[in-house]
């Protein structure tokens, strides 16, 4: 190397040595650990050391509500529609006129089931004479007993007839009343679908209006196996008509996410689950003494659930892989390792952790997009009560 070198040295000029020079300073720069852009250490991420304390969860479960009367109001007579005294959306109370129905058809029967009455009391009268004469002449045996006899029944059918004419004749003034339809409950009218002259019937498909009782509302919402076993298991009683009673008041969501001001109670769990979607259907109460609430309404029924010490980790701190929630814990050598983690509730921004994590345990709070298993990082230490307090639990 010496001797090739002098001979560079002595052959060649002075300027393509310093090239040569300069060359080699690169080359050292390049390879020395400490030139060149500074190294990228582990990444600086938020860490929380997981906290256990009391919290309320809340179950959520849509729903659909119902008046608690809700009733088809139907002709009892067919004919034409002649008057109609509500409207849509009309309070009505019970026994108020909603409907009319043209009469005269169902007045001239009642005139002629009147008349047939008349007609039969006459006969039965004319019967009733014919025995009175008779029966003294067979005591003095001026005629025979038979004859008194044929008198006799000629009463009795008389009689029939009579009541059989009493009868079409009350039948009669029965239509006659049907042709004005009353409300049956007190509630709010529904659609109008028939207009004034439309025939109507009561054999019809469609009614001709609905009546909605909705000073109690009924909300049906559905449970699945795994939460209705959670749902017993959370409430005191031994059956389960005990544990509805000591259920807690549930709240309803209504559809554009605010509350309702009245609370609801449990009040009936169907007989069985239905085998196609494996829930099971429960009905709470709600008092609507103001009207807001009307059938078809929808929401969410949202009960309470008090956990005596929950650990409560943000949302933003998981991520989801299939049907699984995981975490990124972290070792006491900064190396993070994923997690499962069973959530037993829910609030807007947390989750109550049942299985998967315990006090003292730190977990990632962000950023966990990027990594990976047994990746190191350099914690940034959050206080647990700062994370809960950011936002609403």
């Amino acid at each position: 190397m010496e001797l090739s070198l002098k001979k560079m040295t002595t052959h060649k000029p002075l300027g393509y040595l310093s090239g040569i020079l300069m060359l080699a300073v690169l080359l050292y720069s390049c390879s020395s650990p400490q030139a060149g852009p500074h190294q990228q250490g582990p990444p600086q991420l938020p860490v929380m050391v997981v906290t256990s304390a009391p919290a309320t969860t809340y179950l959520e479960f849509p729903a659909s509500l119902e008046g608690k009367v809700n009733v088809d109001v139907r002709p009892q007579v067919s004919g034409y529609l002649e008057k109609i005294f509500v409207d849509e959306g009309a309070y009505v109370k019970a026994g108020q006129p909603l409907f009319k129905i043209d009469p005269k058809v169902y007045a001239e029967q009642l005139n002629s089931a009147a008349s047939n009455q008349l007609a039969a009391q006459a006969n039965l009268e004319k019967m009733q004479v014919e025995v009175d004469r008779l029966t003294p002449l067979v005591a003095s045996n001026v005629i025979s007993e038979v004859q008194l006899k044929t008198a006799k029944a000629n009463y009795e059918a008389a009689k029939a007839a009579l009541a059989q004419a009493k009868a079409a004749a009350g039948s009669a003034r029965i239509n006659v009343g049907y042709t004005l339809v009353t409300a049956p409950v007190s509630g709010y009218i529904g659609r109008l679908p028939y207009k004034v002259g439309a025939l109507v019937s009561n054999v019809d498909a469609q009614p001709l209006t609905v009546l909605s009782e909705v000073r109690e509302m009924y909300a049906y919402f559905s449970m699945s196996e795994a939460d209705f076993i959670t749902f017993k298991n959370n409430f005191p009683g031994k059956t389960l008509e005990e544990k509805l009673k000591n259920a807690p008041p549930v709240e309803l969501i209504l559809a554009d996410n605010s509350t309702f001001t009245e609370k609801g109670k449990i009040g009936t769990i169907d007989g069985q689950f239905n085998k196609t979607t494996g829930a099971i259907t429960f009905r709470a109460t709600f008092p609507n003494p103001d009207g807001i609430l009307r059938t078809g309404n929808t929401g969410k029924v949202r009960f309470a659930q008090e956990v005596p010490a929950a650990i409560t980790i943000p949302q933003e701190a998981t991520f989801e892989i299939q049907d699984k929630v995981l975490v990124y814990t972290v070792a006491d050598s900064n190396k993070v390792a994923s997690r499962p983690i069973r959530i037993s509730g829910k609030t807007a921004n947390f989750y109550f952790v049942s299985d998967g994590l315990k006090a003292g345990e730190k977990i990632v709070l962000s950023g966990t997009g990027n990594l990976r298993d047994g990746a190191v990082i350099a914690p940034q230490p959050v206080p647990a009560d700062s994370v809960l307090k950011s936002k609403t639990l």
